[in-house]
């Protein structure tokens, strides 16, 4: 099983339409977990994703439970600015599902927590900064993960 990126009830049009981009030109599934604040006919989405929609894998799913359910037993691998560990300390495998939270809020406790810390990854910033754009800590962490496993797919 390839690489998965899956986005915990999206915000924002546009970085879900560049994730859209980059998971096709990874050859990366793409989990959307609803309530999502836009549908993927949104015209910023389609213009961010430009012609790139229909390469790629976009799975929806109504809830998290339902996206737990779809992935089975995937080994999760939290992107989180609360993670201790570096991501490019982990060793990612293939099959791994990268999990990132909303554009304002990050991922709920609740999934947190269920989610073992050694499943838990960051990327390093100054002290003071809060987060990336989501688009990009996805693409960050994707190549990473990409790169440990050859390139290959």
């Amino acid at each position: 099983m390839k690489l998965a990126v899956a986005l915990y009830q999206p915000e924002i049009p546009p970085n879900t339409g560049n994730i859209i981009r980059l998971c096709a030109n990874t050859n990366t599934a793409l989990h959307l977990i609803h309530p999502m604040s836009f549908t993927l006919d949104d015209k910023h989405c389609r213009r961010a994703g430009l012609d790139y929609h229909e390469y790629a894998r976009v799975q929806e799913h109504d809830n998290y439970e339902a996206f737990r359910a779809a992935v089975g037993t995937a080994r999760l691998i939290v992107c989180s600015t609360k993670a201790t560990q570096s991501y490019d300390q982990m060793r990612y495998q293939p099959g791994d599902v990268f999990l990132f939270g909303q554009e304002t809020r990050g991922l709920p406790p609740a999934i947190q927590s269920a989610i073992p810390p050694e499943h838990a990854v960051r990327i390093p910033m100054q002290s003071n900064s809060r987060s990336l754009n989501l688009s990009n800590a996805c693409a960050v962490i994707l190549y990473e993960a990409w790169r440990q496993l050859g390139f290959e797919f």
